[in-house]
């Protein structure tokens, strides 16, 4: 029952986490952007990341023409307590 959900939640977001680390990877080479597994790594962590990207460029500053992207940093620490809740609410419902 809650154990099996619990523990599809948890792999869920480890999915999440494995793609944002994949993606912050790729970030330091240059991958061929038509390759359809980059493209897809893309698409799932794009909607994640785009919103604590915009978040911290109106917080940060542009620092000498160069912006360092900390959006996988917050977006995976912010994941992590949703992930958290999730499982303990489903332990706690029982579902």
């Amino acid at each position: 029952g809650e154990m099996v959900l619990a523990r599809a939640v948890d792999l869920f977001f480890e999915l999440l986490f494995l793609l944002i680390l994949a993606r912050v990877l790729l970030s330091w080479i240059r991958p061929d952007p038509y390759n359809p597994i980059i493209r897809t790594i893309y698409a799932l962590t794009d909607p994640i990341l785009e919103p604590f990207r915009q978040m911290l460029y109106r917080l940060i500053p542009q620092y000498g023409g160069m912006r360092i992207d900390f959006s996988p940093i917050i977006a995976i620490f912010v994941l992590d307590i949703i992930r958290k809740v999730l499982v303990r609410l489903v332990w706690s419902l029982g579902l």
